[in-house]
């Protein structure tokens, strides 16, 4: 058994950046940017009315202005303008040369059909000048970030409806063992229903990935080695419930071995999910987490989560927090690290929720964190710092 900050050190030597592609901006939302992006055009592209109202020059808003034409927002201005003139202009239309000042349609009174007067003193140009956001060919977006609706903007702005963004890794699911049915069976007195998969498939989308389930395979090596070298020529990760410790028909471990995979660790010191095991093949990677829900959902969490975000170029680091205990923490044994959920409290504290060991789902259904109790520490006292991972 290794650490698992040695397991997790391991990880992050293979979690490097898949190769990129292009995607058009309906499929580019949470993809990481793989190249910088440059305005082709100063934003705004001419000197453009923030408002709808008259055009005029700043010297003579104390005058009667004659109104010599209309400039809807698309169509350019066909007139200059000069002393007591304007143009009636809508928002976001060019402001005419001459102008330097738009008046507020609700700031000026019609004197008759050819002739306004501003009514309000005011010194807002309401006028966005010629690139004051961006200037052609500045830089609007580096490589390596994450596309929010509010970089979609920018992309469809700069005419970049194909960025180059980094690969998202394929990745399939497999469950392990005799005693698994599926969930629209009703076990019998020796079965159970596979949720492992289920759970793992929902994991996976929430960081934007559609993973493909390959179903139940049974406790029999054939079946699983043929399931395995398809999934490890098909898929850049695969990943398996169950199979894994150390019992008779534990058979994944052995099967990998047989294909040729490299194994870099199998087990760490750490409770939930200590015979997890990680291999590597020509660029391909296998997960193999214990069959005990709690070990599989909460391992997906801590280690295959910032192992696919580095595949997908995001190079943010693992989200956690300290906060104090909200009550005080205590334990029989310290000689691993553990995971347990827990819950914020209204007043900036952390509770752990009721748990009682890798089988009990249950107890994550209303969990908002992870909590870490370092190995070694056999008790936290109330109002002591701990290590939690928002879920």
């Amino acid at each position: 058994m290794i650490p698992f900050e040695e397991a997790l050190a391991i990880l992050q030597t293979y979690s490097v950046k898949q190769k990129t592609e292009s995607v058009d901006l309906y499929h580019a939302l949470d993809r990481i940017l793989a190249e910088d992006i440059h305005s082709d055009v100063a934003m705004p592209p001419f000197n453009k009315s923030a408002m709808d109202g008259f055009a005029c020059r700043k010297s003579d808003l104390k005058n009667p202005l004659v109104v010599i034409e209309e400039i809807p927002a698309g169509t350019p201005p066909t007139k200059s303008i000069g002393e007591n003139q304007c143009a009636r202009i809508m928002t976001g239309a060019m402001v005419p040369e001459g102008a330097d000042f738009v008046v507020m349609k609700e700031h000026v009174e019609t004197l008759d059909a050819n002739h306004v007067r501003c009514t309000l003193k005011t010194s807002q140009t309401n006028i966005c000048l010629l690139g004051e956001d961006v200037k052609a060919g500045e830089l609007v977006i580096k490589s390596g970030t994450k596309i929010l609706p509010s970089h979609i903007a920018i992309l469809a702005s700069v005419g970049c409806w194909l960025p180059l963004v980094y690969r998202t890794p394929s990745i399939a699911i497999i469950s392990t063992g005799n005693e698994l049915v599926e969930p629209v069976v009703k076990p019998g007195s020796t079965k159970i229903r596979n949720s492992n998969s289920y759970q793992m498939y929902a994991q996976i989308q929430q960081m934007g990935i559609l993973p493909t389930y390959l179903g139940i395979v049974r406790d029999d090596q054939d079946s699983l080695e043929k399931v395995l070298a398809s999934s490890l020529q098909d898929f850049d990760v695969t990943l398996i419930s169950g199979g894994v410790s150390v019992g008779d028909y534990d058979f994944v471990p052995k099967i990998l071995s047989k294909l040729g995979v490299n194994i870099p660790f199998h087990g760490m010191n750490v409770k939930p999910g200590k015979h997890m095991l990680f291999g590597e093949k020509d660029n391909h990677f296998v997960f193999g987490m214990p069959g005990n829900p709690v070990s599989s959902f909460v391992q997906l969490e801590v280690m295959v989560k910032p192992f696919l975000a580095g595949l997908m170029g995001r190079d943010e680091e693992i989200i956690s927090l300290y906060l104090p205990l909200e009550e005080e923490f205590v334990r029989a044994k310290g000689d691993q690290l553990i995971f347990i959920p827990a819950n914020p409290t209204n007043q900036g504290s952390v509770i752990p929720v009721e748990y009682h060991g890798s089988a009990h789902i249950h107890s994550y259904v209303n969990a908002q964190l992870i909590m870490e109790i370092p190995k070694g520490v056999l008790k936290i006292n109330k109002g002591g710092q701990v290590r939690v991972r928002p879920i």
